[in-house]
């Protein structure tokens, strides 16, 4: 019987150690999972300021000629997704003219990127910067004639959101205007 003691003890305590690890572990081939504190210390994606800036466009809105203030054009609901990296555009117009955009910045190139496309199979692709209080992007639009150059620029104004577009044939020497909207909260 001396000899067995000893084993007995051994195998006591490697089941002991064996099952504290099974406890430590959520599969057969996980490893064990990091305490909370190294979880909880890595920076939360799009936390830089520069993400924050489009942020004023947010929200549900109807939209309006700025010449025509009391005539409805558009719904236009604009969400953040993808963990607040990514602000979501869904644009829906009084004549049928539906679209979606998808504006991010791209702290690589540090820069504003926003695809716009449409139920009348039209894509946009526009890039720019905040500056002074507006967001300010263009590009060329493809599917026009001539192709020319166009422009957006969104600013916070009393009350909602201005939008207004120009275009240009010259280069950007020159620009005319396409559309002046105000975005203004919308009322069911």
């Amino acid at each position: 019987m001396n000899w067995l003691a000893p084993w007995l003890k051994i195998s006591f305590v490697s089941m002991v150690v064996l099952f504290s690890r099974i406890g430590q572990t959520t599969g057969p081939h996980d490893s064990p999972q990091p305490p909370a504190a190294e979880t909880s210390s890595k920076p939360a994606n799009c936390a830089a300021p520069e993400y924050r800036q489009f942020d004023f466009w947010s929200g549900d809105w109807d939209a309006f000629d700025v010449d025509n203030p009391t005539t409805k054009v558009a719904r236009t609901q604009v969400d953040l997704i993808l963990d607040r990296c990514v602000l979501r555009e869904n644009y829906e117009g009084a004549d049928g003219h539906n679209g979606q955009s998808f504006s991010i910045y791209d702290a690589s190139r540090k820069v504003w990127h926003q695809s716009w496309v449409t139920n009348r199979g039209e894509l946009l692709v526009l890039e720019g910067k905040f500056e002074a209080g507006e967001m300010v992007l263009s590009g060329v639009d493809h599917g026009r004639v001539g192709q020319p150059l166009v422009r957006g620029i969104w600013k916070p104004v009393e009350g909602g959101v201005r939008e207004t577009a120009e275009t240009s044939i010259d280069g950007g020497k020159t620009w005319t205007p396409w559309f002046d909207l105000v975005f203004r909260a919308h009322k069911p």
